[in-house]
């Protein structure tokens, strides 16, 4: 897997479905940490991941230890409007994890608090703008930490 996309506690499912479908196509594995704002057979999730949830690598966990405990990341980069650093000043190896938050509030301070100023990353926009879509936030990433190792793996 060149790229690890870590959802902490999703709500919206179709935002969900997008990004297993988003995570199929780049050979991604996504990380989905409880609770949910959603059931994990909603339709809407299913409707929006189309026929790419058995391509999808998708891991559940419990809570935030859990995710940390089993997937242990090497490099974890939260995505926040917090952040200082550009998703661009960075270089992207494969097997890093990128870790994006709820929709409605985005990642809590207490584990921001935990992190390196170097691994909270945020994405430029206007300064009226709160944030991005979270699908739309994940592609525009993951597709930069993709391009950075040439598209390994895809044609």
């Amino acid at each position: 897997m060149p790229f690890h996309v870590a959802l902490y506690e999703p709500e919206i499912p179709p935002n969900t479905g997008n990004i297993i479908r988003l995570c199929a196509n780049t050979g991604a594995r996504l990380h989905l940490i409880k609770p949910f704002g959603f059931e994990w057979d909603d339709t809407r999730l299913k409707r929006a991941g189309l026929d790419y949830h058995d391509l999808a690598h998708v891991c559940l966990y419990d809570n935030y230890a859990d995710f940390l405990q089993r997937h242990a990341p090497a490099r974890l980069f939260a995505i926040t409007t917090k952040g200082s650093r550009h998703y661009t000043e960075v270089e992207f190896v494969q097997g890093d994890t990128l870790m994006f938050g709820p929709e409605t509030r985005g990642l809590p301070d207490i584990l921001l608090a935990d992190m390196a100023k170097q691994q909270k990353l945020r994405i430029p926009m206007q300064s009226q703008s709160r944030s991005l879509n979270l699908a739309n936030a994940v592609s525009v990433i993951l597709f930069e930490a993709w391009r950075q190792i040439d598209f390994s793996g895809g044609s």
